[in-house]
């Protein structure tokens, strides 16, 4: 399975709804709240320029925040990159 991590604040409709995609897909993830963890803020921010939440990795790279979350789920590609596909057969 691979390693999803999800950075987040408080309040944001798009983090509930990543967290919900991810948790209804049984895809683990570890969340960083950035609104309490200044290292978890400042690490996210050097790792991408992109200013709104959540921000989503897969595997250390950067998929973006929900939009593209809700993509990758459309497309098939979720499982895919998550390992989950390899789990379900």
């Amino acid at each position: 399975m691979a390693t999803v991590e999800i950075y987040s604040v408080p309040a944001c409709a798009y983090c509930v709804r990543a967290k919900q995609l991810l948790a209804g897909k049984n895809i683990p993830y570890t969340e960083y709240d950035c609104s309490v963890d200044e290292a978890a803020l400042a690490r996210v921010r050097s790792l991408t320029t992109r200013k709104t939440f959540p921000q989503i990795f897969i595997e250390g790279e950067s998929i973006g925040g929900f939009d593209e979350l809700s993509k990758l789920d459309r497309e098939g590609a979720l499982d895919r990159l998550s390992g989950t596909a390899e789990a379900k057969r």
